[in-house]
């Protein structure tokens, strides 16, 4: 900028130098130059001098223009590197004028890409942070501010969902004034540093749910059998003030009382109840606190290890509940009910205790005059707590108990010489949110003539007794239907695996006795079967029992279902007889689902293995279509097939045929169903007798990309040899 200056300068004082010679050369006409000057030689000094300033003019205009194209270069690679810049950082900067009030989106180089007038640009972000934008704008206009930085939310409405942007405001350009004419915004998009945030919180909160739940006790022990974390529920079952101090003093796993009796390096997946004498749960090592009570402590938990790829242990989480105050609750309750049926009977025995008994027990004596038709409530014999009419007493109770306190009520005007006894739900809630359940035990009070002249007797709240007998009678029936399927479970089981068990050491046992060393092949060999039945029905079992108790971790994740058909198809065909024909019917090119594909694989490898193991020759057929936001996958074989008295109760475990043959390892249905009802499908099975079986999985999955083959073969087969 100081060489143009320099250049306008030079020119100025050139042509002053030439104009200023112009009087000189006018004034020369009249001037006797004869007489002082020989006028050659001046014509020769002027024409001289403009050359010389022409020539310098020249340069310096020669000089300016390189400086120019210099300057263009440097900014061009500036435009570049600004550019680069904005890709990288995912940036955009567009000026808001204060005279037009639109919006401009710029490029690096500063040219207009698009305007927007306030409305449609305040479209593309979400409502409440533009207007938060708009008055960080307005107060850098108002010269209140230099710059301010806002964060600013997509309105959401495109293909990739809510963005998140980062927007910094500062001072474009200023009128002579000093007004601010335009501001500048720097649009940086930190959608995927949000997207991690998320994430991130998501997981602390799944551990801080999980771990640190206040319903659940949680312990956590390293692999070498040393308490490495509790949570604060554990802390109050077990009496622990410090838990930081608790952890320092390195505490064993076999220190616990409850758990002494199991291996620690042998634990898998243990669900256990220990019942302790209470002076055995104060004298160990692990408790911080002494209760000073007698009886047993009972306890419930869950012992669950977890190992690396080679098998190796990396710790031990146990979670687990005292629940000794609910079996003593229960047995308090049940000694309060009887207690409340003792005293109604003998009221008159008791009624100099009965003030006692209600600061104690929390009961309310009540009376209800037929004269009057009041009904009078009090904590005490000598004062009344409320009085209600007869229409309020029907009011207060729930639409369902109205009738019920009406007929209690008639039957007392009418002097009815028997017992009332109701228990009613009212409007009125407790502190809980619960409607708070009332029991009236009254009896009639007759007068010196023998006659009824009012009744009365006890109320008391029974909203908590209520709630806890309701859920005590659901999780009884819960445990008694968990304990008739373990009964049956493992009765089933322990037959099937005998079965195999006793062919071993059947074929073992004729090793030592007598035999020709040409049959040991054959012994060698069923050994060999058997083993590998038991082994894939031990694992089978486990597997089965890990997802009944929800141990199964369901990932969700994007995967594309027609790369990973095909192998999952010839895994489940491994064994496949050399005369069966096998073909896999995959009809998209791409076909992207969010889901588990892991345990997706696992069920249709199951099938495919159940179809070659059940088909000797034919052919076995695995195909899948997706319409209407669902997928279905078939395996279709030509195999012996299931009889019609047998089809019905496939689903159930270790089902077997009218032969008495076990259809698989008797699992393998069960657990392709127990994992698709899992990711939210069904499963339907048809077969007929001698002309095969073919098996259906339906699964709700939302396709994020479809992409179908152009050309598709359908008579493609591969054959198993």
């Amino acid at each position: 900028m100081s060489l143009k200056i320099l250049h306008h300068l030079f020119r100025r004082t050139t042509v002053l130098a030439v104009v200023s010679l112009i009087p000189a050369i006018l004034q020369a006409r009249t001037f006797d130059f004869d007489k002082y000057f020989d006028s050659d030689h001046i014509t020769a000094y002027v024409v001289a001098a403009f050359l010389i300033a022409t020539t310098v003019s020249l340069f310096y205009n020669r000089l300016y223009i390189y400086r120019e194209q210099d300057l263009k270069k440097q900014q061009e690679k500036q435009n570049i590197r600004l550019s680069l810049i904005m890709q990288t950082g995912k940036l955009r900067m567009w000026i808001y004028d204060t005279e037009t009030r639109h919006y401009k989106l710029v490029s690096a180089k500063g040219h207009v890409l698009e305007e927007f007038n306030p409305v449609s640009f305040a479209k593309l972000f979400n409502r409440d942070d533009f207007e938060a934008m708009r008055s960080a704008i307005f107060d850098i206009c108002e010269n209140k501010r230099l710059t301010d930085t806002v964060n600013i939310r997509s309105n959401g409405n495109d293909e990739e969902g809510e963005k998140y942007y980062i927007v910094h405001l500062s001072i474009a350009k200023k009128n002579i004034k000093g007004q601010v004419t335009q501001v500048l915004g720097v649009q940086r998009d930190v959608s995927a540093e949000q997207e991690k945030k998320k994430n991130t919180s998501k997981l602390m909160m799944r551990y801080h749910t999980v771990f640190n739940s206040s319903l659940v006790d949680m312990l956590y022990y390293d692999k070498d059998g040393v308490l490495t974390d509790l949570n604060d529920t554990a802390c109050q079952s077990f009496g622990i003030v410090d838990k930081e101090a608790l952890i320092k003093e390195k505490h064993y796993f076999h220190e616990n009382a409850f758990f002494n009796n199991i291996d620690f390096r042998k634990v898998e997946h243990t669900h256990l109840t220990s019942i302790i004498a209470q002076s055995e749960y104060d004298e160990t090592r692990f408790w911080a606190a002494k209760t000073g009570r007698s009886g047993n402590v009972y306890y419930e938990a869950s012992v669950n290890s977890k190992r690396n790829e080679a098998g190796e242990l990396l710790g031990v989480y146990i979670a687990g509940r005292n629940i000794s105050e609910m079996v003593n609750s229960f047995h308090t309750q049940k000694e309060g009910a009887n207690t409340l049926k003792a005293a109604i009977k003998h009221i008159q025995e008791y009624i100099d205790n009965i003030n006692y008994a209600l600061r104690i027990s929390g009961v309310r004596l009540v009376d209800y005059d037929p004269k009057t038709s009041h009904f009078t409530i009090s904590n005490t014999i000598e004062k009344s707590q409320l009085l209600l009419s007869q229409l309020r007493c029907i009011r207060l109770a729930m639409p369902r108990y109205r009738r019920t306190v009406s007929s209690a009520l008639n039957r007392m005007d009418h002097l009815t010489p028997y017992a009332i006894e109701e228990t009613i739900e009212t409007e009125i809630r407790d502190e809980k949110k619960r409607q708070i359940a009332l029991m009236f035990n009254m009896v009639p009070m007759k007068n010196a003539k023998g006659k009824i002249g009012h009744y009365f007797g006890l109320c008391r709240n029974m909203t908590d007794i209520l709630e806890t007998e309701r859920l005590l009678a659901i999780e009884t029936k819960k445990a008694q239907e968990a304990e008739l399927l373990k009964e049956s479970f493992l009765t089933n089981m322990s037959y099937e695996i005998r079965t195999p068990l006793n062919s071993v050491l059947g074929f073992a046992e004729l090793f030592e006795l007598e035999h020709d060393e040409a049959d040991e092949p054959v012994y060698v060999e069923e050994i060999k079967n058997n083993t590998n039945i038991l082994l894939r029905l031990i694992n089978d079992i486990l597997y089965l029992s890990r997802i009944d108790a929800d141990m199964v971790e369901f990932k969700h994740e994007d995967f594309d279902f027609a790369e990973y058909f095909d192998s999952y198809c010839q895994m489940g065909w491994t064994g496949v007889s050399p005369d069966v024909r096998v073909s896999v019917e995959n009809p998209f090119e791409h076909l992207v689902f969010n889901g588990d594909i892991e345990h997706l694989g696992k069920a249709i490898q199951m099938l495919c293995a159940l179809a070659s193991h059940y088909t000797s020759q034919g052919t076995i057929r695995a195909k899948y279509e997706y319409r209407r936001e669902e997928l279905v996958i078939s395996v279709e074989d030509s195999g012996s097939g299931i009889d019609p008295e047998t089809l019905p109760k496939v689903f159930d475990r270790f089902v077997r045929d009218k032969n008495g043959c076990l259809f698989g390892t008797g699992l393998d249905i069960p657990i392709v169903e127990a994992l698709v009802k899992k990711m939210g499908g069904s499963v339907e099975i048809s077969s007929e007798l001698g002309k095969g079986t073919t098996v259906w999985i339906f699964l709700p999955f939302r396709a994020k990309v479809i992409e179908k083959k152009s050309n598709i073969d359908y008579n493609m087969e591969s054959v198993i040899a």
